[in-house]
């Protein structure tokens, strides 16, 4: 697998963990995600598998382009702020691997200025 493609699975692999966590929070679901978190995560991924800032950008959240509906986007804004501070109980060493990726595309930004 390129670096690219790799890229792209951790992306959509912490999407996916974060749509989990507020899905079994939110909606109280055991198994799966239910038919509303399902829909997002399919757009979440076909938006990642179609991106093609995948090279340049680490997260979506650090992309000059913002490729989803506005609907979707607030959706995803939204499980993001839930789970944001949860993810580290959950999934800890996926949550400090997007941390430290996520800051060090912010530093590299900052020096593109």
């Amino acid at each position: 697998m390129n670096k690219i493609e790799e890229k792209r699975q951790r992306e959509i692999s912490i999407v996916t963990k974060m749509i989990e966590v507020y899905c079994r929070k939110k909606h109280g679901t055991k198994d799966g995600l239910c038919p509303e978190c399902q829909e997002l995560l399919d757009y979440a991924t076909t938006r990642s598998n179609h991106c093609p800032f995948m090279e340049t950008k680490t997260f979506c959240a650090n992309c000059r382009v913002h490729c989803y509906k506005p609907e979707m986007r607030e959706r995803i804004k939204n499980v993001m702020r839930f789970c944001g501070p949860r993810m580290l109980l959950y999934y800890p060493l996926a949550t400090i691997r997007h941390l430290i990726e996520s800051i060090k595309e912010k530093r590299k930004l900052e020096k593109q200025k």
